[in-house]
C-alpha cells in the first residue's frame, strides 16, 4: 500500500488528481493540504472538503495552507479554472470541517506518522512544503518519494504556474534535498503529452455505468451535465470549462491532465521515464533552469552545481496513463450510483 500526502491548489485537473487517489485501490490518501494558487486558498479548502463529500471518503483530514507565498500575496487567481476553480461543476454541500492546524504542520505530523513510507504530491505551488522544511529540515529523509507538477524544462514556455507563483518556495524545496532518492518534477514538456479529449470523457461515463452526452466544441457556453451519475456530472462540468479554456487559447477542444500524471506517476513510477538534472529556479520569474539543459532548454548554471538535485520526467506512458484512469475513476464513480 501506499501512503499518500497531497498538496494541491484545487482547480480542474487537481480534483482529477484528488478523484484518481481516491480511486486508487493502491493508495492510501491520508492528509490533503490546500495552497492558494489555482484559486484563493479558502476556495481551495472548500473544493477538497466538497470532493470528499462527493465521494462519500471521511477520515481523511483537509488543513489549510498559508494566506501568502513565502515573501507576500499570492498572485491573481488563473481565470482557466473559473472563479471557484472548478469550472461549472457543482459540488454538495458538507458540514465537513478543516484541521485546526495549518498545512505545513500536516506535512511534518503525516512525514513522521509515516516516517520511511509516505509519499508526497505536490500540484500546487511550494509555500506549504518549504514551510515545513524550515519547521523539519528532515523532512527529506522522513519520506519515501515526493513528486512536484511544476515546471518548464525544454524551452517551451518561460515560466509554469506552480513554480511561477512562488518561485522563492520551489527553490528552497530543490536546494534543501539532499538524498539520492531526488524528487521526481513533471513539468509542462511531460503533462502535455497527456490529453484529455471528449472521446475519452464519454469512455469514462461508460465505464462508469453513466449515461450522458458528448461534450462538443459546437455546444453553447456553459451547458450543463446531463450524466446519470453525480461524479461523472462533476467531472464533464469541470472538464467543459477547461476544454472551453484550452479552446480559446487556440490548443483546440482539449486540456492537459497535469496534475493527475503527477499523482499517477507518484503511485508508479514506471509510467514515466526519467532523466537526473541539477534544477536552478530563477527568482522572481520562477524559470526553471537545468543542468544539462532539455532538447531546445538552456542553462546557465556553473559547473560547481551541476551535482543532480531532481529527476525529470522527458516520456510517459500514455496509454498506460489513461487505461489506469478510466478504469479506476469509473469504478469509483459507479460506486457512487448512477439515477435513471
Amino acid at each position: 500500500m501506499n501512503f499518500v500526502f497531497v498538496d494541491v491548489d484545487t482547480g480542474v485537473d487537481d480534483a482529477l488528481a484528488l478523484l484518481y487517489l481516491l480511486a486508487s485501490p493502491d493508495a492510501d490518501l491520508v492528509g490533503i493540504a490546500s495552497t492558494g494558487g489555482n484559486v484563493a486558498v479558502q476556495q481551495v479548502c472548500a473544493n477538497n472538503l466538497g470532493l470528499l463529500e462527493l465521494c462519500r471518503v471521511s477520515e481523511i483530514p483537509v488543513s489549510r495552507g498559508a494566506d501568502a507565498t513565502l515573501t507576500g500575496p499570492v498572485r491573481a487567481s488563473s481565470k482557466s479554472h473559473g472563479p471557484r476553480g472548478l469550472g461549472y461543476a457543482e459540488l454538495p454541500a458538507t458540514d465537513r470541517r478543516l484541521t485546526g492546524y495549518d498545512s505545513a504542520t500536516a506535512w511534518v505530523r503525516a512525514a513522521h506518522a509515516f516516517a520511511g513510507e509516505l509519499i508526497g504530491v505536490v500540484t500546487g505551488p511550494l509555500t506549504n512544503v518549504a514551510r515545513a522544511l524550515r519547521a523539519e529540515p528532515a523532512l527529506p529523509r522522513l519520506l519515501r518519494r515526493l513528486v512536484i507538477m511544476g515546471g518548464c524544462y525544454d524551452g517551451s514556455a518561460v515560466a509554469e504556474w506552480n513554480i511561477s507563483v512562488d518561485p522563492e518556495a520551489a527553490a528552497e524545496v530543490l536546494t534543501a534535498w539532499f538524498l539520492d532518492d531526488l524528487p521526481i518534477l513533471c513539468g509542462l514538456d511531460l503533462t502535455r503529452n497527456v490529453t484529455m479529449t471528449p472521446g475519452i470523457l464519454a469512455q469514462l461515463a461508460v465505464a462508469a455505468g453513466a449515461e450522458t452526452a458528448m461534450l462538443s466544441a459546437h455546444d453553447e457556453r456553459g451547458t450543463r451535465s446531463a450524466a446519470s451519475n453525480p461524479v461523472i456530472r462533476v467531472i464533464e462540468d469541470a472538464m467543459r470549462f477547461y476544454l472551453e479554456a484550452h479552446y480559446d487559447a487556440g490548443h483546440g477542444y482539449l486540456a492537459h491532465l497535469h496534475d493527475p500524471l503527477a499523482a499517477a506517476i507518484a503511485l508508479d513510477t514506471d509510467l514515466v521515464v526519467t532523466r537526473p538534472a541539477t534544477v536552478h529556479v530563477e527568482v522572481p520569474r520562477g524559470t526553471t533552469l537545468t543542468d544539462p539543459p532539455s532538447a531546445g532548454g538552456t542553462s546557465t548554471l556553473r559547473s560547481k552545481e551541476r551535482k543532480p538535485n531532481a529527476v525529470i520526467g522527458i516520456d510517459v506512458d500514455r496509454e498506460m496513463f489513461f487505461d489506469r484512469f478510466i478504469q479506476r475513476v469509473g469504478i469509483l464513480a459507479r460506486r457512487m450510483g448512477n439515477s435513471s
